[in-house]
């Protein structure tokens, strides 16, 4: 029998976790039309959409397990949430916020790649790399050139140890550094910041958040331990990259939030397909004795913002006020469950999740309350940095800086890929990072 975990990353899943011995034994052996056969059934039995799969499937037929299921996933609203990822890949990840790479994220700004955060002791924080850099070129090659042709991803190489680049990048200073970096494991800190800021009297704290993993529980944990000694009373949640992972950790993070005022109270409901009803639950907010005082919460999200980084904010909107700073998120209303086979994890959408108010259906985003940029030109933290100032502006004086414009929510911005144009999809969406 299979065994299921829930999820919550962005597509990483989000909301999944691993069950690193789940259903391997339903396997004959690991060959590419067991393995199929294998995600065939599955996808029959815990896939959400299971009523709008193809009546008939011959699943000999696909080259590939990943073949197959792009096959069966229900599109419009499935068109990347649903995935098979490499076990020990994801294991690293979800176990020890680890991944291989070099440990930058970036964006494309048509100039280059504009460094967004650096991970500490990664191949990039070795060459003096920060947040607001831009890499021009990679092994000898401009980033521009490499866009046009297709190849940027190939110039940044698989996710495999021991893979070296050679690149220019250019500070914010316009002085320009030539190094080289080799991909290794890289730790995310999942709390990769946590400041004070005095504003009319009042202690705000700033807590940036990178993912739900397991070490991010005893990062929380200290976090709030030491907000609560220094007397914050305010919160400011940055989840601008936060792509997601598993919903007890989610669960756990509201739950520090929402204090007294949510304890016992509805976290989120979970709702399957009518073959799997009888998983269908309710989760509540958990006592947290080392919760702050808060009766807000400000959040700094962007189109990075994904399934567990929404589902805190949904799950707290009906008890307390949640206002959204920066742009819209993600849009994934719904969760997977890992279910390991062979050397793979397969992701199916197996759930939707929706607060104590029945609310939940944000496919398109939850568009933000104020508009703010990310702003690179600012270290993460700097209270002039755009987001950042936009939500001390919201703590001072209850409201945005400026006035909505009444045009319609934003809709989801896809995170791509500048190589391909195509969608991130797996661990590689969730990590956001090289």
């Amino acid at each position: 029998m299979r065994r299921f975990v829930p999820v919550a990353a962005v597509i990483a899943a989000a909301f999944a976790a691993l069950a690193p011995s789940a259903g391997a034994q339903n396997l004959t052996s690991c060959t590419v039309a067991s393995q199929n056969r294998f995600v065939l059934d599955a996808m029959r039995d815990i896939y959400y959409w299971n009523t709008e799969l193809p009546a008939t499937v011959n699943a000999t037929a696909f080259a590939t397990p990943e073949a197959l299921l792009e096959t069966l996933r229900f599109r419009p609203l499935d068109e990347r949430f649903s995935y098979i990822g490499a076990r020990a890949a994801e294991e690293a990840f979800y176990s020890d916020s680890q991944f291989i790479g070099f440990g930058f994220a970036n964006g494309y700004d048509a100039q280059g790649l504009r460094v967004l955060q650096v991970f500490p002791e990664s191949p990039a924080a070795e060459t003096g790399m920060q947040r607001g850099d831009r890499i021009t070129s990679i092994n000898g090659r401009s980033v521009v050139a490499l866009v046009e042709s297709g190849t940027l991803g190939t110039a940044l190489g698989p996710s495999t140890e021991g893979y070296t680049i050679s690149f220019r990048y250019e500070r914010m200073d316009g002085s320009a550094v030539d190094a080289s970096m080799t991909k290794r494991a890289v730790t995310i800190p999942t709390v990769s910041l946590l400041n004070i800021y005095e504003v009319d009297g009042r202690k705000i704290a700033y807590l940036f958040f990178r993912n739900f993993v397991t070490p991010s529980r005893q990062a929380l944990d200290d976090a709030f331990n030491a907000l609560r000694d220094v007397g914050a009373t305010e919160l400011v949640l940055d989840l601008r990259y936060n792509g997601g992972g598993l919903v007890s950790v989610a669960q756990h993070l509201a739950s520090l939030i929402g204090g007294t005022r949510t304890e016992g109270q509805t976290f989120a409901e979970y709702f399957h397909n009518d073959r799997n009803a009888f998983r269908n639950e309710i989760t509540r907010f958990e006592a947290k004795p080392n919760a702050l005082p808060l009766t807000r919460l400000v959040a700094i999200t962007t189109g990075a913002s994904a399934s567990a980084s929404e589902l805190v904010v949904n799950a707290l909107r009906p008890f307390m006020p949640v206002i959204t700073v920066g742009t819209a998120t993600y849009g994934k209303p719904v969760g997977q469950y890992g279910i390991t086979f062979c050397d793979k994890v397969l992701y199916p959408v197996s759930f939707t999740l929706r607060n104590a108010l029945g609310q939940g259906d944000f496919f398109g985003g939850i568009a933000a309350d104020c508009q703010a940029a990310d702003d690179p030109n600012h270290q993460l933290g700097d209270p002039q940095e755009a987001s950042l100032a936009e939500a001390l502006t919201v703590m001072r004086t209850g409201q945005c800086s400026a006035p909505a414009t009444g045009a319609a929510p934003e809709r989801r911005r896809e995170t791509t890929r500048a190589d391909t144009g195509t969608p991130r999809r797996g661990l590689d969406q969730l990590i956001g990072a090289h």
